[in-house]
Order: structure tokens, then sequence, then C-alpha cells
């Protein structure tokens, strides 16, 4: 299974850039992982801004892909949980997991019927780039837990 991280702009605080980076060079260990990071929309009322960002996104998820899109709102997880979620899928035959967080504005409601799944990382709302870190180390941290590496302690 490969994942598919795909989000809109490019992570500019160098602390956050480099915790996702430690984290994807961690992830790497468990399974193959790539990197789309989409230019954020110019300008423009908030409508366009989800519409124009949106389609970017759809565009760079394929028709296979299993989706798994962040949102608030979305189905809040333990790490366990998490790792569960990771084991099913890969029992499941799921060849590519993409991982979509949208821009400031959100996200399109076909974007969101497109998702295999809502994910909430917080009930609160979080920077795009603390998301980035949050889901990076989640990620990384489900995948010890199912090789039963001690990183997962708590």
């Amino acid at each position: 299974m490969k994942l598919h991280f795909v989000w809109i702009g490019k992570t500019k605080d160098r602390n956050c850039a480099g915790l996702i980076a430690d984290y994807l060079d961690r992830i790497k260990r468990f399974t193959p992982h790539e990197v789309s990071e989409l230019k954020e929309q110019a300008s423009g009322d908030e409508k366009r801004v989800i519409a124009a960002e949106s389609v970017k996104l759809l565009d760079a998820i394929e028709k296979d892909d299993f989706v798994v899109l962040l949102d608030e709102r979305g189905r809040a997880m333990s790490s366990p949980e998490l790792a569960e979620f990771f084991d099913k899928r890969q029992q499941a035959g799921t060849k590519r997991l993409a991982f979509v967080i949208g821009g400031f504005a959100g996200v399109s409601d076909e974007l969101r019927q497109r998702a295999n799944l809502q994910l909430s990382l917080s009930r609160m709302t979080l920077t795009h780039e603390l998301a980035r870190v949050v889901l990076t180390e989640q990620i990384y941290r489900a995948f010890t837990i199912l090789a039963g590496l001690p990183y997962h302690k708590f």
C-alpha cells in the first residue's frame, strides 16, 4: 500500500517542514509515499477559491484511491484505531491511500462526496501546517503500533 499526501500550498514554516520531512522519512521504512503540494489559489472570493482548489485536489487523486479527507467535522480516531484502520486497508488490498488537506477556505461538496473517509485530527481548528505535522506523526505512530515498536508507548 502506498500513501499519497495531497495538500494545498507549501509548508512555509521551516520548523513544521522539518518535522514533516522527518516523519515522512520514518514512514518510508514501512510503506512508500509521495507528496503533492498544490498551488494555492491566488485570490478571489471564498466560493471561487474552494472550487478552484478542490478541482486541483480532485485531479491529484486517482479513480481507485481510497481518499481520506481531513476535516474537523470528520470521524475522530485514537492512535490504536488509526493503526487498525491501516491494517484493515492493507488487508483489503488498498493500493493507495490519499490523505487530502484542503486550503484555508475549505473544500467543495464534490470533494467531500469523493472522500471514502472524513477524518478529524481534533475538534479544534489547526493551521494547515500543524495539521500536516500531526497527520504525518500519527501515521508514523500507527505503523509503529502495527510493527510492535516501542515508539507508540504512552
